[in-house]
């Protein structure tokens, strides 16, 4: 199996009330590992000193609808600054790699992506997209003893990236990405709150000068997620459990980056749902963190057809329905209480992964583009940042700095224009 099949059965995985489906399946590259048993040791958050940029913005930090309003459409850097070497990472005894001599490209490039350049984003900016979010995995090449400092050099390629997509005036937006993974399953809330604490001081301090165009959002898809029990085996969390989890770390991620100052006092920041699950995230129970800051929340969640797409019945009248049920609970819940959604993955492409439509279902959009079209413009009439997960050469070619697909490069632009035009 291809590495980007690998990847969208993991970034698809079934997050809805009705079927949890977790794949963690990805093609590794080879690293050395240090297996002895994970501790904590950090004495208080380490604080980095801001690096110096020109993208400091006019001093204006807008209230997060009006970013979500400005963010329109996004694309993923997908595959990209968040491989790692995944081999056994579902087992207790994996410790991310420990390579303080190697090229931080040997990372960028593990699951096939080249390295990134001003040409690849140029080429995501003028195909339309307002906004690329950036996907990290803040464990390549950190020593592993226990105090998770980030190594310089990564942190630095990072700012890069940024500082590609701040040239073109786009939103850049970084997260911790498959990392939340790694520390959730090996720690206690109380260590997980911790060491999260210590990561986003350190990153939100190193961007401290950056001005609003460049956004933090604080975990990926794994709060919720599974922990490791004193047998060593992946369990579930009760629903008690994950809310009081999503509570705890997105408000140690909040509080992380408003206390480094400088820009962050004011930068909007996307705090994450419960396995990024629409259902999940839009009960009463999933508690917004408090801020010091007014108005500069979004929350994240994922995939609005999520279920659709694993039973097949995507572009059809049930597919509708479906993803009216789904904006309208994000509308309830968040929406209209002056929240804005960041839906930080969307489907690219449903070709070969329609299924057997049933019988009793009757199909209004059979062509891929089609479904993409109708979805994007559904959650852009709403106001909702759709950010389409993309891996290298998939739906944008990083070879060619365009969409493939003529028939998605229109939807894609059709909708960038009517999203600036409103």
């Amino acid at each position: 199996m291809k590495i980007k099949s690998k990847n969208k059965v993991n970034k698809l995985k079934a997050l809805s009330a009705f079927a949890f489906l977790l794949a963690f399946s990805f093609t590794a590259c080879t690293s050395s590992h240090n297996v002895e048993n994970s501790r904590v040791k950090i004495e208080k958050p380490l604080v980095l000193e801001a690096v110096q940029t020109p993208y400091t913005g006019d001093g204006i930090f807008h209230d997060a609808n009006w970013i979500a309003d400005d963010m329109n459409l996004g694309l993923n850097l997908g595959n990209t600054m968040e491989a790692y070497d995944a081999t056994n990472c579902a087992q207790i005894t994996y410790r991310w790699p420990v390579d303080q001599g190697a090229d931080v490209s040997r990372y960028e490039s593990c699951w096939g992506a080249p390295e990134t350049t001003q040409e690849i984003i140029d080429g995501m900016k003028a195909a339309g997209f307002d906004t690329v979010r950036i996907p990290v995995f803040w464990g390549n090449m950190m020593v592993n003893d226990d105090t998770w400092t980030i190594n310089p050099l990564l942190l630095n390629r990072v700012r890069e990236i940024v500082d590609y997509c701040m040239k073109d005036d786009l939103y850049a937006v970084v997260n911790i990405h498959h990392f939340d993974e790694f520390v959730i399953r090996r720690n206690t809330l109380e260590d997980c709150q911790l060491i999260f604490t210590n990561l986003w001081t350190q990153i939100a301090s190193y961007f401290a000068n950056y001005g609003e165009k460049l956004i933090f959002e604080g975990f990926n898809e794994y709060i919720g997620g599974q922990q490791f029990n004193s047998l060593g085996k992946l369990t579930d969390l009760t629903q008690d459990q994950q809310y009081k989890m999503a509570k705890v770390l997105n408000q140690a991620f909040v509080s992380a980056v408003r206390s480094t100052g400088g820009n962050n006092r004011n930068r909007v920041l996307v705090v994450s749902g419960i396995w990024t699950n629409i259902d999940l995230t839009s009960s009463d129970r999933f508690v917004m963190p408090k801020d010091s800051a007014e108005d500069k929340l979004m929350v994240s969640v994922h995939y609005v057809d999520n279920t659709m797409f694993w039973t097949g019945e995507i572009g059809t009248q049930t597919w509708i329905y479906y993803i009216d049920d789904q904006i309208g609970k994000l509308k309830k819940r968040f929406l209209n209480k002056g929240i804005p959604v960041f839906m930080g993955e969307c489907t690219a492409s449903y070709v070969g992964w329609k299924k057997v439509i049933p019988d009793n279902a009757y199909e209004e959009y059979n062509e891929s583009h089609e479904c993409l079209d109708y979805y994007l413009g559904k959650l852009m009439d709403e106001k909702i940042v759709p950010v389409i997960w993309d891996t290298p050469n998939d739906f944008y070619s990083r070879k060619d700095f365009r969409i493939k697909d003529e028939k998605n490069e229109e939807v894609v632009r059709k909708r960038a224009l009517q999203a600036k035009a409103r």
